[in-house]
């Protein structure tokens, strides 16, 4: 409702007789409160001002304002709590959490969508359809959105959490907010409720552990023409709001020597990737491209951003789109008059993953917690996760239980989430870049017919050597026979097989000459030691 700038019609202060009917309106309201928070929410002498104003949809609206803050609103002679009063009183309202990703979509004016919400372990708060909620981030109990609920909360759980779930009327950081002293929500710890006894609800909606698992897409609906959610950030006082509200800068860095529109290009690219890995199947495929930018590439938006195309160098989504296309990305056609689909993607393209150091993770990682102002301000040694780490590196019975993790942990669950890989270089030839774990060259000795020896070493084609010629290089050293055969159980690595025990001369030729690193090779403890007979 407040997403865009609001025209004031009028601002009074109120008369005795309205601040008296404004009490009790409020205690019929919100029952909940006490005689004497019905006092501090509506004082008795000092300023307060009713203001009458039309929303940008033409809503009239009438903003009751205490001490530079609106505290209440009136749409339709019903009386709703701002921001403001519910950081005040953060139980007034039954509370519903999601992510913190999801707030940008809410100011731009979309309502929550099922998909959206955490299920905390005790359950969902029980709410009838139209009663009005609060809603929360996850960590923090302090509401940043007022909306009315769509469905009841049997509904919710029946619907499988699927479709719309809440109009929201007022959030944080809307203009409604902004008409105040801009104040950022207080850290609340959540309430540690127990979950519910599951043998007395066997059989409910509540205990359906499949509504209630991994719901964590987050699919929003309300965004403007193209999916844009255009956040637009006036910061006139509620007496001065216009119809022309001004556009929001995208709080960059002051040490970053790039410019706004660089900034907003590489956002832009990043999330066109990330939603392309992440959350792009093929089965989606033709999709369309609104639907691409609204429904997934807002959504892996880092938190602190706001992907704005209009900021970029791009300005529509459709030149964008249409680079993405030159680079053999994505192929892009107007399956119907003026709608435009992504009817293929390269999922081999070289966007999927470049080859990364360990040491390399690390700094991401780190870079990344400091710029998104996760490490914890009480214990700098923890860091806060936010909704792509959450999606990175923990588990599903995690979501609701790890808020914060020790850096040593976080940086050893990221690195185990990522897949390995190898290198191997050699003078005068490209690296050979590989997928998996490399495996030891594996040198061991076996027993063969009248108790003669045999030396087998396999996994030399891991490390760029050939197993035809070490076998004949080993044949003129040890003037012994070689043979090269399939190593058991696999398919396309060979074992060298050399009669009689030579792992001392196969140390010195894959040692000295060849140059390997002692640690990948296993066995060479199995030599024979001076002065026994091989």
């Amino acid at each position: 409702m407040f997403a865009k700038a609001f025209r004031v019609k009028s601002n009074t202060a109120i008369k005795g007789s309205d601040r008296r009917k404004l009490r009790a309106d409020v205690t019929a309201v919100f029952p909940t409160l006490g005689t004497d928070q019905v006092s501090e929410l509506v004082p008795g002498k000092e300023e307060l001002n009713i203001v009458k104003l039309y929303a940008h949809r033409g809503d009239a609206v009438t903003v009751y304002v205490s001490g530079g803050n609106p505290i209440l609103f009136e749409l339709e002679k019903n009386l709703y709590p701002t921001v403001y009063t519910l950081w005040s009183y953060p139980d007034l309202l039954p509370t519903f959490t999601t992510w913190p990703l999801v707030l940008e979509k809410l100011v731009g004016g979309a309502d929550l969508m099922l998909p959206g919400l955490v299920v905390p372990p005790a359950g969902l708060p029980q709410v009838q359809k139209g009663d009005l909620c609060a809603i929360a981030l996850v960590g923090n109990r302090a509401p940043v959105a007022i909306g009315v609920a769509a469905m009841s909360t049997a509904e919710m759980l029946t619907s499988g959490l699927k479709g719309r779930g809440f109009s929201v009327l007022h959030t944080y950081q809307d203009h409604l907010w902004r008409s105040g002293d801009k104040s950022s929500p207080p850290s609340i710890a959540p309430l540690a409720l127990d979950p519910p006894d599951l043998s007395e609800e066997k059989g409910s909606v509540q205990a359906d552990t499949t509504l209630q698992g991994d719901m964590r897409r987050l699919t929003l609906e309300g965004e403007e023409e193209e999916g844009e959610v255009q956040q637009r950030c006036g910061e006139k006082s509620l007496s001065e709001a216009t119809e022309d509200p001004s556009v929001g800068s995208l709080n960059p860095d002051p040490m970053d020597s790039k410019t706004l529109q660089e900034q907003m290009d590489e956002l832009l690219q990043r999330c066109f990737l990330c939603a392309l890995k992440y959350r792009v199947k093929k089965a989606d495929l033709p999709l369309l491209t609104s639907t691409l930018l609204g429904s997934h590439m807002f959504s892996c938006c880092p938190e602190g951003r706001q992907l704005d195309i209009k900021k970029s160098s791009y300005k529509k989504l459709s030149k964008f789109l249409q680079h993405m296309q030159q680079e053999q990305i994505i192929q892009v056609q107007e399956l119907s008059k003026g709608v435009e689909s992504i009817v293929a993607v390269d999922w081999k393209h070289p966007r999927k993953g470049s080859i990364l150091e360990g040491s390399e993770v690390r700094t991401i990682v780190i870079n990344y917690a400091k710029k998104n102002d996760l490490v914890d301000a009480d214990n700098k040694n923890l860091v806060k996760l936010d909704p792509i780490l959450c999606d990175c590196i923990l588990e599903k019975g995690e979501q609701h239980t790890v808020m914060k993790l020790p850096w040593d942990s976080l940086l050893n669950r990221c690195l185990e989430k990522l897949q390995p890989a190898y290198q191997v270089t050699f003078p005068g030839q490209e690296p050979i870049v590989k997928k998996g774990k490399i495996c030891p060259i594996d040198i061991t000795l076996a027993q063969r017919a009248s108790n003669k020896k045999v030396t087998v070493v396999r996994n030399l084609e891991a490390y760029g050597l050939d197993p035809c010629s070490v076998a004949t290089i080993l044949q003129q050293r040890c003037q012994a026979s070689t043979t090269v055969t399939p190593a058991p159980g696999t398919k396309d690595i060979l074992q060298v097989q050399i009669q009689g025990n030579q792992i001392h001369h196969l140390g010195r030729l894959l040692l000295e000459e060849y140059r390997l690193p002692r640690k990948h090779i296993q066995g060479l403890e199995k030599a024979p030691k001076p002065g026994k007979k091989k």
